[in-house]
């Protein structure tokens, strides 16, 4: 089954954010989501993040994280959040967002 994905209007920020290269990159894995949902790892609490329900995946060597979450009575996939791995920047963004999107 192929799953459509969403990115939020953050997550498109992000990826337009990326130089070429990386986009490129980013692009192909977001492609094969659409195929293989549940191909990224799931996350939790990542210092002190909950993320409980959400997905990332990896590209560029590990050196960008693509942080998901599964809809699976809408068959799509939502993108929350693409950015660098240093310093758990982009579960930090995301959390952020997350928190926001309650209010």
């Amino acid at each position: 089954m192929r799953y459509k994905v969403l990115l939020t209007a953050a997550a498109a920020d992000d990826f337009r954010a990326l130089d070429g290269a990386v986009k490129k990159l980013v692009a192909k894995q977001l492609k094969k989501i659409e195929e293989s949902p549940h191909l990224g790892l799931p996350l939790g609490n990542m210092r002190g993040f909950d993320l409980t329900g959400y997905y990332k995946l990896y590209a560029l060597k590990k050196s960008i994280r693509i942080v998901y979450r599964i809809v699976e009575d809408e068959v799509v996939v939502e993108v929350v959040g693409i950015g660098k791995r240093e310093d758990f920047e982009v579960y930090a963004d995301v959390a952020r967002r997350l928190l926001q999107k309650k209010r």
